[in-house]
């Protein structure tokens, strides 16, 4: 889906400065100039080496830029030829010096910058029989040499012959090829009614090899990207041409299986899948490829006819760009650049140079920038810089309809991939021209379609408004003044005023304009005095509203009538840069920007460094980048954008894609972008980013239908729809029913409620906002549990408005509760019983879908109302034989004993229980609440029946002593007045107060007090609570020393001390207090020296690990690096 569009161009002439031809050229590392070689000619045997600088403004002098380096004398050694020929040009960056290949057989290295001693103009070999083709390898180590004997010679970096091999006609037998019919039609299924079954490898014709009458009898070589093999092209006894590949050490690996026609044009694709070579019959001519193996691997035909294969396609040579992505093939007056997507192959641009005899001379593409190109002819040299570009309308709402033009030669493509996702290289429409399409402008706005040509424009109209696009009807073809020079870059803004970006080599780049709706005149831009360095590139901003032009030096001007303008706040990029972008976002228009090193600017902020294509929408800005992810930043000021993390798993604005893969075009409408995968075929995604702000656009502009849609499409959590702005729902529930209407899809929307916060969890927003830091984890709403029943209350309180056309929903809403409210929608089932079976029935299937069948039985029996049990009954797998009869016998109770039966059945004992008591039947109440130990209910229910209440209460104690719980056994006793029996239930308990205040209401004597004085005495010295024992010492048995002893026991001295005087027994000071301070003196001095001889223990070890982790801290760690 991409074009090539040219965004530099210079054509140097040097005819004022040498009477020599140009006759090789090489590209500097630097890419800012270029080696020139001039002669020799018949005229003279001169050679001149020059250094050309392709910098500096186009008013600068040619001789300015010119540089010589060396010059000398060059008479041919080989007196069969007219003239020497330079047949191969190489720098060495790293020694300062160069190496030329002349076909006399000499070979010249030439130093820049000689030291004492070397020569700067050395022959450091030569060839008795002649060269007739050379190349050096890519890694510059090997020379590889074609002699006349014929012969391949492979030499070192230092001139060292390596290999010295001779070509015969024994080397035929290197292949032995068994062709298994690659892209052929025999090898096709033509079905089962086939009159004749073949063996598909064998084809109707065989190729023997014949030679081309216009074959040229050159040789061509040709190095494989990594340097590994060559392929030598070459014509074997004057019968066949041959391709013949060699190892790096010169051993023969395979030759080419015979092809008629085949000429000496030769190219191996630098990723080394494919050799390209020329088969030219009188009537046509086409690439074929070859395997390194020497099997064909398909083909195409240029578009070329017998008559122009006798002019300007009599000379054809191929040569492939260093990434493999630009076949360029040579011609007379011309030169085609061609692509390959999805196997098919498309005619991208095409260099034109001046008609004459003398042909195209060389082509040298730049290594370190593989679409810039220089092409030698005779004295001129033409520079050429490409980029590839998608041709595409705007991608602002309404109008993104992603419509997007390919440039095919003289056909261009046109797919609106909002309508018709059609994969190339088929395409919605195909639009036929009469000539090769230079560049395309495509205003979706305006509905204009603008191709340039070479000498015209033409304009059409193609309205993309539905999935029905008209095809594109032509308007006015607009020629183009030859005073205007070379025009290579178009642009057609909303208003119809087509920009038009031409270069003249005198006045290099100019601006021309033509206004569609006035006299369709060309007439220049002015440019303004802060534009420098010429123009670089045209392009739309985002809306298309406005035609901006960026010059040499990163500027961006804006083209207003028909003067360049500055545009608002002077923007400006770093550099200057191929792809382009600009928007006006919050009144304030920003530019973005991608250099040809994959870094993305956003005015003169750097966003991102490893970005290989990009676009903008009204919204955001969307990269993919060289770690094959795809990110979506929002679009804010240039000092807020803020680039997501490569975290797909975490973020929403960035997710992973296919290696390799580029973006076509956005269209916002749809939330979905177009992706190019490297084979060429495409991948439509929707960015959950893009798609999420839609959802949020939508909410807040009350459009529920449209969000409720997406997020249905789109498996987006519908949650959100209540999450993004809760109390704005709430406000507007009626609006949301009557905008979705449809009962599946409010139920759908019911179904899926969730008490979590997806806005702040899964859908956390992130676009940044002032004082926020975004987080990949978000936080539950604080009022987790209450969303769902707060949401389908407000639904059903507004369903009640017209229950029978939301019958469903209604229900559904009452099971979606937390927890569901089956009880609810079995009542409204229940209600329905009088409006027939039909409908109750449907209701019935309804609840039954959404919940379990058997808790909804249950629920059923659980409201009383046999009927809606039955049906419920109906829709599960329950066989009647079993719930009829027991629906039966609950048929013949009466109601209150069927509500207990019920209950029972379904244990729910306390409101059976509660039937019980409706019954009046109080020992059926004793016998269950002993059963199902259901006293408290009981109690609740008797509380105003002394004498029922007492007989419970008397059951409940006896339960509670039963099961160990003494403290609330003796309340109930102490409750009946059994003071006896909780006393023994305080005992336990040693529930001291209680029980002695119980002895107290008894007649007692007052040895049966101290003696359970004494015992509670002894259970709570056991239990350690002294104090209270020491109490009950005091109070109960007056035993003043047993009081004392076991407060100094609990480290009460003063209390001790206290009661002691209180009492007056000065004796127990000595014989109690005294010998209790030296007992607790002495646990608490062996406490002491026990702990101080643990840390006396523990301390050496301490200091010997600390000491060991300072001098050693790596093997401290758990897990050591």
């Amino acid at each position: 889906m991409r074009n090539l569009r040219s965004i530099r161009r210079k054509v140097l002439n040097f005819s004022d400065t040498t009477d020599q031809p140009l006759a090789a050229t090489a590209w500097e590392t630097n890419g800012k100039s270029i080696i020139c070689v001039f002669g020799p000619s018949e005229e003279s045997a001169s050679i001149e080496l020059a250094r050309v600088h392709l910098g500096g403004d186009e008013g600068e002098k040619q001789g300015e830029k010119q540089q010589t380096i060396a010059a000398w004398d060059a008479p041919c050694p080989n007196p069969d030829l007219l003239h020497d020929e330079v047949l191969s040009l190489q720098i060495f960056p790293g020694s300062d010096s160069f190496c030329l290949i002349l076909r006399g057989g000499d070979i010249v290295l030439i130093r820049e910058r000689p030291s004492s001693g070397e020569e700067q103009i050395e022959i450091v070999g030569s060839v008795d029989d002649g060269i007739s083709a050379a190349r050096w390898s890519p890694d510059e180590e090997l020379l590889a040499l074609h002699t006349n004997g014929p012969s391949l010679v492979l030499m070192s970096r230092d001139f060292e012959p390596l290999a010295d091999v001779k070509l015969t006609s024994e080397d035929v037998k290197a292949s032995n090829h068994v062709s298994v019919g690659w892209g052929k039609v025999e090898t096709q299924f033509k079905g089962k009614r086939a009159k004749a079954l073949k063996d598909p490898t064998m084809p109707e014709k065989t190729d023997e090899g014949i030679l081309s009458l216009l074959d040229d009898k050159k040789v061509t070589i040709s190095w494989r990207g990594d340097g590994e093999f060559l392929a030598i092209n070459s014509i074997l006894n004057d019968q066949r041409r041959m391709i013949r590949v060699y190892s790096r050490d010169g051993a023969l690996d395979s030759v080419s299986e015979p092809v008629d026609s085949l000429e000496g044009a030769l190219s191996w694709r630098p990723s080394g899948n494919l050799l390209a070579g020329l088969k030219r019959n009188s009537d046509s001519a086409e690439v074929v490829f070859f395997e390194r193996n020497g099997l064909r691997h398909g083909q195409f035909k240029l578009r070329v006819t017998e008559e122009e294969l006798k002019t300007w396609a009599s000379s054809i040579k191929l040569e492939w760009n260093y990434d493999s992505t630009v076949l360029a093939v040579l011609l007379k007056d011309r030169v085609q650049l061609w692509t390959m997507g999805n196997y098919h192959y498309y005619l991208k641009q095409t260099v034109w140079l001046a008609s004459d005899e003398t042909g195209v001379s060389r082509l040298c593409w730049n290594a370190e920038k593989p679409l810039l190109l220089a092409v030698n002819r005779d004295a001129q040299l033409h520079i050429h810089h490409y980029a590839f570009s998608i041709a595409q309308g705007t991608t602002a709402p309404p109008d993104d309809a992603g419509s997007v033009a390919v440039v095919d030669g003289n056909i261009l493509k046109l797919t609106p991939f909002r309508y018709a996702n059609v994969p190339p290289p088929m395409s919605n429409h195909d639009l036929l021209e009469k000539d090769e399409v230079i560049d395309v402008s495509l205003n979706s706005t305006a509905g204009i379609l603008a191709t340039l040509h070479r000498r015209y424009i033409n304009v059409y109209t193609y309205f993309t408004k539905n999935r029905k696009s008209a095809q594109p009807k032509s308007v006015i073809e607009i020629p183009i003044p030859s005073h205007s020079g070379t025009p290579y870059q178009i642009a057609v803004n909303k208003k119809g005023v087509v920009v038009v970006l031409t270069y003249e080599p005198n006045d290099g780049e100019q601006l021309f304009l033509c206004n569609l709706e006035v006299d369709h005149s060309f007439e220049p831009v002015i440019p303004h005095d802060s534009f420098m360095a010429g123009a670089t590139n045209l392009y739309l901003s985002v809306d298309q509203k406005d035609v901006h032009v960026q010059d040499g030096l990163g500027g961006i001007f804006t083209v207003v009538e028909d003067v360049i303008q500055p545009s608002n706040n002077l923007l400006y990029l770093p550099e200057a840069c191929p792809w382009l972008e600009a928007i006006t976002y919050a009144e304030v228009t920003t530019p973005f920007g991608l250099s040809e090193s994959g870094v993305l600017y956003a005015g003169n902020k750097v966003l991102t460094q490893n970005c290989t294509s990009f676009l903008v929408t009204p919204l955001h800005l969307v990269f993919t980048t060289s770690n094959h992810l795809l990110k979506v930043i929002h679009l804010a000021a240039d000092d807020e954008l803020q680039v997501p993390a490569d975290q797909p798993e975490l973020d929403e604005r960035c997710r992973s894609i296919e290696r390799g893969a580029k973006l076509v075009t956005a269209i916002p409408s749809t939330y979905s972008l177009v992706l190019q995968m490297p084979r060429g075929n495409l991948e439509t995604i929707y960015p959950r980013a893009m798609v999420l702000a839609a959802i949020r656009k939508n909410i807040d502009a009350l459009d529920y239908k449209t969000s409720f849609m997406t997020c249905r499409n789109q498996r987006v959590d519908m949650n959100i729809i209540h999450d993004h702005n809760p109390e704005q729902f709430m406000e507007n529930v009626a609006k949301f029913i009557q905008q979705i209407q449809k009962v599946e899809h409010i139920d759908l929307f019911l179904s899926q409620l969730r008490d979590e916060d997806v806005s702040q969890t899964m859908y956390r927003d992130t676009i940044k906002s002032s004082g926020s830091n975004l987080t990949a984890n978000g936080v539950v709403s604080q009022e987790l549990g209450s969303k769902i029943n707060r949401v389908c209350d407000a639904f059903l309180q507004l369903f009640q408005n017209d229950q029978d056309a939301y019958l469903q929903n209604m229900i559904t809403a009452h099971v979606c509760k937390s927890p569901p409210d089956l009880e609810g929608g079995l009542q409204i089932i229940s209600k329905l019983k009088g409006q027939g079976e039909e409908v109750a029935e449907r209701a019935s299937e309804h609840i039954c879908f959404l919940a379990d069948v058997n808790q909804l039985y249950e629920h059923a029996l659980g409201i009383y109302d046999l009927d809606v049990a039955i049906l419920i009954a109906q829709q599960s797998q329950k066989d009647p034989r079993e719930y009829l009869p027991y629906i039966q016998k609950l048929q013949e109770m009466s109601a209150v004993r069927r509500q207990f039966a019920i209950d029972n059945d379904l244990k729910r004992h306390n409101k059976a229980i509660g039937h019980l008591h409706s019954l009046s039947a109080f020992e059926e109440v004793k016998q269950y609440a002993e059963k199902h130990e259901l006293y408290n209910a009981a109690i609740e229910l008797y509380k105003y029946q002394d004498d029922q209440l007492r007989q419970l209460m008397r059951l409940y104690a006896d339960f509670l002593n039963s099961r160990n719980r003494y403290k609330e056994a003796g309340i109930a006793y102490e409750f009946l007045g059994d003071y006896e029996a909780a006393i023994s239930a305080y005992r336990p308990a040693v529930m001291w107060q209680e029980a002695l205040s119980c002895a107290a209401s008894l007649p007692s004597s007052k040895e049966d007090i101290e003696s359970l004085a004494q015992e509670l005495a002894e259970a709570l010295e056991e239990s350690k609570d002294l104090q209270a024992a020491a109490t009950i010492y005091l109070d109960y048995l007056s035993d003043v020393e047993s009081a004392a002893r076991l407060l100094c026991k609990a480290y009460q001295f003063s209390e001790a001390l206290r009661i002691i005087g209180f009492r007056q027994q000065p004796e127990l000071v000595g014989k109690v207090v005294e010998p209790g301070l030296m007992e607790c003196f002495t646990s608490t001095t062996e406490l002491l020296a026990d702990c101080k001889g643990q840390i006396g223990a523990q301390t050496t070890r301490l200091r010997e690990l600390r000491l060991k982790k300072e001098q050693e801290p790596r093997k401290s760690f758990k897990h050591p690096f």
